[in-house]
């Protein structure tokens, strides 16, 4: 349960501020979906939600749920993007397949996650597997399908970074018509696998790349591998600012009000505070990507300095 107090409503004060330029935030429609991804010698039709902003909406947001969770876990982070503006694509990858065809490698899922890099390789075609996928679930919707926008930012919770963060490398390599449209990633508390070395592969490449790549972390604990994909982060990026680490953070808190009683058990119960800091600077990193400006409030002044938009969050440099 979220127990509000001063501190919950400064920082509901300064995410209205972020959300609402002087009006009312805007209304947002789910869709429910799916998306083709091929996988070993088939195909997986894999749940998708769509999240609709009222009006054109400015960029594409890549939203991947963690392991062993689903798209319902990110809802509420998806409708505040949406209502931000931005058309959300929040599909549900398996956590458990005979084929390696999961979102956390758990063998080899490399294969799996090309494919997944295909669709957004595919992007720009309006018969490609995204367009589809969301002309099928408007229309079952009864309701008109926006173009699919240009400019991209891709952001995972807990296995889900680690996967956004080997896409994107694979859409560098493979599809650099795409790698030019993406603008950034987020990752929230992102979990290094037990297994292989994605999250360092791609780190290493993307460092040498002006890609912006930004993480909101939880204090090391069980559920995010003690903390070993934070760490990834702040060693394979030589980069002053890497992100923050949130005080007494729970590693549902990017799920906040969508959490449930599983995660909530294994995890830790989400603190209101906590999970408006991540949507807070989550969108205001995802703005500055999108318009390629740098609002001072979110970003320490100097080395050692606070973030005014949080001022208890431990920044977090890298190597």
């Amino acid at each position: 349960m979220f127990h509000r107090g001063p501190a919950f409503t400064a920082v509901t004060a300064l995410l209205t501020a972020v959300l609402c330029t002087g009006a009312t935030a805007a209304a947002t429609t789910e869709l429910s979906g799916t998306i083709a991804i091929p996988c070993a010698a088939g195909v997986l039709e894999q749940d998708t939600a769509w999240y609709l902003p009222d009006g054109e909406p400015t960029g594409l947001i890549w939203l991947q749920h963690g392991f062993a969770r689903t798209n319902a876990n990110v809802a509420a982070l998806a409708t505040a993007f949406a209502d931000a503006g931005y058309l959300v694509f929040a599909p549900s990858l398996p956590f458990m397949n005979f084929s390696g065809c999961t979102l956390q490698n758990l063998g080899d899922n490399t294969a799996f996650l090309r494919n997944v890099t295909a669709l957004f390789g595919g992007a720009g075609d309006a018969t490609g597997p995204l367009a589809a996928s969301l002309a099928d679930a408007a229309r079952k919707a009864q309701r008109p399908a926006p173009a699919l926008p240009t400019d991209l930012v891709f952001i995972g919770h807990s296995a889900g970074a680690e996967a956004v963060l080997f896409v994107a490398d694979l859409l560098r390599a493979l599809h650099p018509e795409t790698w030019t449209a993406l603008r950034g990633l987020v990752l929230l508390d992102p979990v290094r696998s037990f297994i292989g070395d994605n999250i360092d592969r791609a780190l290493i490449s993307l460092d040498a790349t002006q890609l912006p790549v930004l993480s909101i972390s939880a204090p090391p604990s069980a559920c995010n591998s003690l903390g070993l994909g934070t760490l990834a982060v702040r060693t394979r990026l030589h980069r002053p600012f890497v992100g923050v680490e949130l005080q007494a953070g729970a590693h549902t808190d990017a799920e906040g009000e969508s959490s449930d009683l599983l995660g909530e058990l294994m995890c830790g119960t989400p603190s209101a505070v906590n999970a408006t800091a991540v949507r807070t600077l989550a969108l205001a990193w995802t703005h500055d990507y999108m318009t390629g400006t740098n609002t001072s409030d979110y970003y320490p002044a100097t080395a050692g300095a606070a973030i005014a938009a949080a001022p208890t969050a431990r920044v977090l440099t890298g190597s």
